[in-house]
């Protein structure tokens, strides 16, 4: 056994473990943070969206060296059928700031850089180490880890489980469940490599400017799930997630509703001629404030994907894992300074600091669309996506009808598919689910 002990250990070094780590261990205490990558990343393959506020208050400078893509200047938002999409867009030139507001990255190079910046802050950061169980005192209280080392047994006051959505240390020891199918989304992504140059003309882009597109619709075969399509310096990240329990029902694969998107007549030319040179895999928690578990304990808080923080409504999930793993780190030192010891009691500091906190807030009022959402996925992404889809086929063909009877072949459509009672009831459900 190590006999060293520590101020606290953080299990994962993904986002939420970064800003934990880096937070505690500028603040002077003894840190160490255990990852069982080979590096800080290296389990990362994917591009993703970086929100600078949540880093700018763990590393205000981040902009000199961190290693981003472009910053993004255009949101696309495309409901989609088999052969077309309706598109809302927003551009500003507000957004080529000097401090831009949202940036493209590549995880395995940016949490790689995200861990340098907790070693300098003081951190001992150990790779390749696998952490098998929680220690506990002969009271239940968590007093530190027991690693695949040969150390074995590490002690430390409290323990931050960063292990991401799918941990096995926190289901093991029953401090929460597993994610249930309905709770938890499959994604898959794949990296496209293309000329600079190309990836700026298909996106009508310039310099450093970037692109994000959503998708919904037809996509998604009638399940709960989007694709998402990011433009980086060199390469597309392009990928769509599902809620796992439509796979089990409906038996379509990740990989096959990967492949319909990219042959979309709407995606395809977006990515001709590139190169794919990675794919990956991985769970997101889509279950929403209502799933959200137990947040501490007796020598334990949890923070990140493991404590179900991610607002699948606004697709943000970096951003709420840096911000939980700061607050539980200055709840920790909040804690500790007062001398306290990391009892329950005494730890529910995090969970009142992050209820007051955006994260909460924003994951409570949108409680009830994640159940909304996947009881209702055959309307919402299959139905209403072709009924827009033929309104505005109706509107922009010119072929001699008279427009008020394409108005009446319209609303006949939506009408003979959900019924007046279902329109409107769908109107109210999702109109009270997003209050």
């Amino acid at each position: 056994m190590i006999e060293e002990k520590f101020d606290a250990i953080v299990v994962g070094a993904g986002m939420s473990g970064n800003a934990a780590a880096l937070t505690m261990a500028k603040r002077g205490m003894k840190v160490l943070q255990l990852e069982r990558g080979e590096y800080a990343g290296s389990k990362n393959v994917q591009g993703a969206i970086l929100y600078a506020d949540m880093l700018e208050k763990l590393i205000p400078d981040f902009r000199d060296d961190a290693p981003l893509e472009r910053h993004l200047v255009e949101q696309r938002f495309w409901m989609m059928d088999d052969r077309s999409h309706f598109g809302v867009h927003y551009r500003s030139e507000d957004f080529n700031e000097e401090r831009p507001n949202r940036y493209t990255i590549i995880r395995a190079q940016f949490d790689k850089w995200f861990s340098s910046k907790v070693r300098e802050a003081g951190a001992t950061v150990l790779c390749e180490t696998t952490v098998t169980e929680l220690a506990r005192d002969a009271h239940g209280k968590v007093i530190g880890v027991r690693t695949d080392r040969r150390d074995g047994e590490i002690h430390a006051d409290v323990v931050v489980l960063a292990e991401g959505v799918n941990g096995l240390l926190g289901t093991h020891a029953r401090l929460r469940e597993r994610p249930k199918p309905d709770k938890v989304a499959l994604a898959v992504k794949e990296m496209h490599f293309l000329p600079r140059e190309t990836i700026e003309a298909h996106f009508n882009l310039k310099g450093d400017e970037g692109v994000v597109v959503e998708a919904a619709g037809t996509i998604s075969r009638g399940m709960t799930g989007m694709g998402f399509i990011y433009a980086n310096k060199e390469c597309i990240s392009i990928g769509i997630g599902c809620i796992v329990a439509d796979f089990q029902r409906t038996g379509e694969t990740p990989y096959g509703l990967l492949d319909r998107f990219k042959r979309h007549p709407s995606v395809a030319p977006l990515i001709e001629g590139s190169e794919v040179k990675e794919y990956s895999a991985h769970l997101i928690p889509e279950g929403g404030y209502k799933a959200i578990p137990q947040l501490y304990g007796d020598g334990w808080v949890v923070v990140g994907d493991a404590a179900q923080l991610n607002n699948a409504i606004h697709r943000e999930g970096s951003n709420l894992a840096m911000t939980s793993g700061r607050i539980a780190a200055e709840a920790i030192v909040q804690v500790k300074s007062r001398r306290q010891p990391m009892t329950a009691a005494n730890l529910s500091v995090y969970k009142k600091m992050l209820d007051d906190s955006f994260v909460i807030k924003d994951l409570k009022k949108h409680r009830d669309m994640p159940m909304l959402m996947h009881t209702n996925s055959q309307n919402f992404f299959l139905t209403y996506p072709q009924l827009v889809s033929r309104a505005m086929q109706n509107y922009v063909r010119v072929d001699g009808t008279p427009k008020a009877e394409k108005e009446k072949v319209t609303l006949r459509s939506f009408v003979n598919a959900r019924s007046w009672t279902g329109l409107f009831g769908d109107a109210f459900r999702l109109a009270r689910a997003w209050r």
